[in-house]
């Protein structure tokens, strides 16, 4: 492995991942992603690549809060959880349970 290896374990970590689960028209997927700077999550529908939510910010409860309104504004209810290859830890931990509070099912 060339290159930055933190960042190419995380892709084989996604990949497994992906090829596990995918979000249909009942349950969608929320995928997270972290940068430096913020961490983004999304709701989408993979069967028609839709994305249904969408939230970005530096503040992980409030970008799972934020992604969890706007998917309960389009009747989405439950969802299954994609942590983009990170451990269940952190941001990626607090992301999901602001979410799950805010009452997205997962």
């Amino acid at each position: 492995m060339t290159g930055n290896i933190k960042r190419q374990k995380r892709e084989r970590n996604h990949r497994k991942i992906r090829a596990k689960i995918s979000g249909t028209a009942e349950r969608p997927r929320l995928s997270v992603f972290k940068s430096n700077t913020a961490i983004l999550a999304q709701v989408i529908d993979d069967e028609r690549g839709v994305t249904l939510a969408a939230a970005r910010g530096a503040d992980a409860a409030k970008v799972g809060a934020e992604v969890a309104k706007e998917a309960m504004k389009k009747k989405v209810e439950t969802v299954v959880f994609d942590r983009g290859g990170y451990i269940y830890t952190g941001k990626v931990r607090v992301l999901a349970e602001s979410a799950r509070q805010a009452g997205l099912k997962f």
